[in-house]
């Protein structure tokens, strides 16, 4: 346990969930870049609070509104109106304070899918239900308008997205600029369903409920590309971490690429998997030359694997994931002189 801020606790009370001159035992937990994470021991259970940075916890200087604590809690509530298995209940939430609170989930019990992924334990099924539920999410959401002046939060999407990831590496591969930033265009411009904005491998939990999503302060109207090139992004790069688990780690690419697509009812599937595919590449640099590089990925070695085949396909675009994932792994097979 620790002693939480002054101001954090006075948060909490102004929730409602603790009396005045009650201060209950508080934990901070580990979590994202973003946010300010706790468990909070109520005496009826506990409980995770989270509240938003406004400057995030990174080398470069990258600041976001904390507003985004608000579109996190309407998501949520949105996605539990689709599946309230997915996601954690929301229990209480306070806008001016950039804080919310939900139902303690124990990591015991439901482990992050990241750590399982580093560990080496590839489950197809399960990456295949997360394509599942994120597509029914999508397609629950797709045309509607209520739920897109809602979630109208182009400027938040800018600041934690499109900014550090695309236009960030766009300035450190000045001749791979111009693809960089029709990409931010591209992605700003499409407007088809609530997305979720951060769907990696560390915002969704296993366990007994099957795929959990966490953080969604990145939400927003627009591409639901963004989200499976996001979280397919990751199942790419974990095969450079562990080589061993590779072909592990790219049948769950497949898996949940088929699964989302199968799913997608809302506009033609070539169309959305062609821009998934051309974003993909964008993706990929900004995890080692963005301002938020995946922290496993420390030797140039992997590093520069990355760099090679995010390069080139930003140079010569293609329009499927298959297409993508024989390039990465024919990258990994000269690396490792393993078969393709």
């Amino acid at each position: 346990m620790s002693d939480a801020p002054q101001d954090l606790l006075d948060a909490i009370r102004r929730l409602g969930l603790v009396e005045a001159r009650v201060r209950p035992p508080m934990t901070p937990l580990a979590g994202g870049v973003s946010s300010d994470i706790w468990r909070v021991d109520l005496a009826e259970g506990p409980v995770c609070i989270k509240r938003a940075l406004a400057r995030l916890k990174v080398a470069a200087d990258w600041r976001a509104p904390v507003e985004r604590s608000g579109y996190e809690v309407a998501w949520l509530e949105v996605a539990a109106g689709i599946n309230a298995e997915a996601v954690p209940r929301v229990l209480a939430h306070s806008d001016a304070d950039g804080l919310f609170a939900m139902e303690y989930l124990d990591p015991q019990d439901f482990p992050t899918w990241k750590g399982e992924l580093m560990a080496g334990r590839a489950d197809l099924a399960f990456a295949a239900e997360a394509g599942r539920r994120l597509a029914a999410i999508h397609a629950a959401t797709a045309g509607d308008a209520a739920i897109a002046a809602r979630f109208a939060s182009d400027a938040i999407f800018h600041a934690i997205r499109l900014e550090p990831y695309l236009e960030a590496t766009a300035r450190r591969h000045p001749d791979r600029a111009e693809a960089l930033h029709a990409l931010v265009r591209v992605t700003a411009e499409t407007r088809r369903t609530l997305v979720h904005g951060d769907v990696s491998p560390k915002n969704i939990l296993t366990g007994p409920r099957g795929p959990i999503f966490l953080d969604a302060e990145c939400a927003w109207y627009g591409d639901p590309a963004f989200d499976l090139a996001f979280c397919l992004n990751h199942l790419l790069l974990k095969c450079l971490y562990r080589p061993a688990v590779a072909a592990g780690y790219l049948g769950c690419f497949d898996a949940l690429g088929a699964a989302y697509l199968a799913g997608a009812d809302w506009e033609a599937r070539g169309a959305l998997e062609a821009r998934t595919a051309r974003l993909l590449p964008g993706l990929l640099l900004a995890r080692v030359d963005g301002k938020s590089p995946v922290e496993y990925l420390e030797d140039e070695a992997p590093r520069a694997c990355v760099r090679r085949v995010a390069r080139a396909l930003l140079a010569s675009p293609v329009e499927s994931l298959g297409a993508i994932r024989e390039k990465w792994a024919g990258e990994l097979a000269r690396m490792t002189g393993a078969p393709a």
